[in-house]
């Protein structure tokens, strides 16, 4: 009995997911657990298996190909078998952005054997021939078809990675970097000529997307200035020291100075409910009981900020614990997009980069986000001190400087005395 195979839902927040790579090919035989397709969310990537044996009877969506969740991306029963009903295209539903692989996956597509040259490239001279040198049709996605007629690529020179030796989206897109345009000649000035810089034209990535349209929207809509302070080290330093001795002697973690700023940071928000809130829309502030500590991670696909969930009421060494296991799934983009959501307050460490200070970027609808700067060296008196500094952004609709400035009066006198406040738990 054919089975349909649908676009799983990766969190509730989730609506689409996009199709990255096709494991299997239509009229393939299939086995429960083989990979089937890879897809992506905004932020993170994950792999399809088969839930059944059967024959890989049609796939709807091609790669690169926008799906929304829970729509039927291909079918899998045994050869003959009518798989009509399951096709998405007949109920106009399933495709959020892009086309449909064209009925079915493997068969061949023609293109004409010309295209003009696009009205936004002028002064690039380029020939299109598209037909393969054996005479033979070209297989191309539609995608990727798409893409030849809007830039004037030469389909034909790309090196097909699809299954079957399609030319597929990202073939076109590694043509198009590795093809060598010439523009035309520079006006001349009174220096004299110069010769244009050859550029590359680049799409943003889904993660650097919502990165861009969120920063935007954060400086846009709120009431952002940024507090610059810093405090003693020693006591921290000390204190991670001897963590980490013993946590090499018991073959354990030991918390880093991150997970030190967590800590404190969420025992210090009990005292500043504004800052430990929500801005909302119609002038109110969703104000949280607990404290639900958002860390930015820096990862290939670009920065993620998962969640650690009630950290007011963790130790610190489960906090430590809490952090790598997110850590861990943000590096291997499989972190769920609903560990990604529900913070009340941001931390993002940039001292290990060597950053003594910047502005962090507030992370709407939050209302404030701690940047955790490099350790200087610094005198006091006739004698030199490991300074930390700490630049807090908070939205001024939400509270004013001067508490801001007792919060981190508060937070450095924790971080100063940090040996105490871990005993007493905080």
């Amino acid at each position: 009995m054919a089975t349909a195979v649908i676009m799983p839902r990766q969190g509730q927040s989730v609506e689409s997911c996009v199709i990255t790579g096709w494991h299997k090919e239509v009229g393939e035989r299939i086995h429960a657990g083989d990979a089937l397709f890879s897809y992506e969310t905004d932020k993170a990537a994950f792999d399809e298996e088969a839930k059944t044996d059967g024959v890989l009877l049609a796939i709807f969506f091609d790669e690169g190909d926008e799906a929304t969740c829970l729509a039927n991306v291909c079918v899998i029963g045994e050869q003959g078998e009518d798989f009509s009903a399951f096709d998405p295209r007949k109920a106009g539903t399933g495709s959020v952005s892009g086309g449909p692989a064209a009925q079915e996956r493997a068969a061949d597509v023609s293109i004409a054997p010309s295209f003009s040259v696009p009205d936004e490239d002028p002064g690039i001279a380029v020939t299109i021939e598209e037909a393969p040198a054996d005479g033979g049709r070209l297989k191309i996605s539609p995608r990727a078809r798409a893409l030849v007629a809007r830039k004037g690529i030469i389909a034909g020179h790309a090196v097909p990675t699809g299954p079957g030796g399609r030319i597929i989206e990202r073939d076109i897109e590694t043509l198009m970097v590795n093809w060598r345009f010439t523009s035309a000649p520079a006006v001349s000035h009174e220096e004299g000529s110069e010769k244009i810089d050859e550029f590359e034209i680049i799409e943003l990535s889904g993660v650097r997307k919502v990165i861009a349209k969120a920063m935007h929207a954060s400086l846009m809509n709120s009431a952002q200035l940024t507090l610059n302070t810093s405090f003693d080290a020693s006591n921290v330093l000390e204190f991670r020291k001897k963590a980490k001795t013993v946590g090499d002697r018991l073959n354990m973690p030991a918390a880093g100075i991150t997970d030190i700023i967590v800590f404190a940071v969420s025992r210090t928000l009990a005292d500043y409910k504004s800052l430990n809130a929500h801005y909302l829309e119609d002038n109110k502030m969703k104000v949280f009981r607990e404290a639900h500590i958002g860390v930015a991670v820096d990862t290939k696909r670009g920065l993620l900020v998962p969640t650690i969930f009630g950290a007011s009421r963790l130790s610190l060494m489960e906090i430590s614990v809490e952090a790598r296991r997110l850590y861990s799934m943000c590096a291997q983009g499989s972190i769920s997009p609903d560990l990604l959501r529900g913070a009340s307050f941001t931390i993002s460490n940039l001292g290990a980069l060597g950053i003594e200070s910047f502005t962090p970027v507030l992370n709407p609808p939050q209302t404030g986000i701690l940047g955790v700067c490099a350790v200087v060296e610094r005198w006091r008196g006739d004698k030199t001190y490991p300074a930390m500094g700490l630049s807090l952004s908070f939205d001024h609709r939400a509270l004013d400087g001067a508490d801001a400035a007792r919060f981190l009066k508060d937070l450095t006198g924790r971080l100063e005395n940090f040996s105490a406040y871990a005993v007493l738990g905080g």
